[in-house]
């Protein structure tokens, strides 16, 4: 049972022109691979699949795709998507087939909680997300939405390793060494502005020719 349902049509016809015809029409080319099936070319509604995609979920959960025309249900992962480097809107989506017990291997976000309560926070410290996303592998029914770390007795200099990480039942992060996930970094120094430096060696230097003017004609009426 998936919460994201795509309604799609076949695509005859593929190619460059044919996919920039489609996209002037409102529509998203598409194409569903995998599960020792053929490929099958499809296209979608624009409008519905960008309303979905808002949803962070939607990059981390089964998707049922109906297509019309085509014989039996579509259940799928969204692989690959392809954005426009100038308005960022989804160009062609990639949709691999599987079944709820496949074991597959996705990118989950990573979601910092309880930083505000913690002590470093408290003291200008700055909390430094390393990894925003983490390679998890589990059961295709059971990928989690997000991955949360806890940071509320983080110190300045602290640091969360993968190892330190509590991933839900049945997922894995599969790492050959223990890298850093989060840092809890001290404060940065605040630089004095380089105009301000300039007026104050100037103000400095003013000073210093005084005094050595005072001292020479102190010395003169000696």
């Amino acid at each position: 049972m998936t919460d994201f349902v795509l309604e799609a049509e076949l695509r005859e016809k593929t190619g460059r022109a044919e996919t920039r015809r489609l996209r002037r029409t409102g529509k998203i080319p598409a194409v569903i691979y995998g599960g020792g099936k053929q490929n099958l070319p499809v296209v979608l509604d624009y409008n519905d699949t960008a309303k979905m995609m808002k949803d962070e979920h939607f990059f981390t959960s089964m998707l049922e795709v109906n297509v019309k025309g085509s014989r039996g249900k579509n259940t799928v992962l969204l692989k690959d998507t392809q954005w426009d480097p100038i308005y960022d809107t989804p160009r062609h989506l990639d949709f691999f087939r599987v079944s709820s017990e496949d074991s597959v291997t996705v990118e989950v976000p990573v979601v910092a909680i309880n930083y505000e309560k913690c002590p470093g926070i408290s003291e200008g410290g700055l909390l430094d997300i390393v990894r925003h996303t983490l390679e998890v592998t589990s059961r295709a029914d059971a990928i989690p939405e997000h991955i949360e770390i806890d940071c509320s007795n983080l110190e300045i200099g602290d640091s969360v390793h993968i190892d330190d990480v509590v991933l839900p039942e049945g997922a894995e992060v599969v790492h050959e060494m223990n890298f850093t996930v989060i840092n809890l970094a001290a404060p940065k120094k605040a630089e004095p502005e380089p105009e301000l430096e300039a007026a104050e060696g100037a103000e400095e230097g003013a000073e210093e020719g005084g005094e050595a003017g005072e001292e020479s004609t102190e010395a003169s009426e000696e």
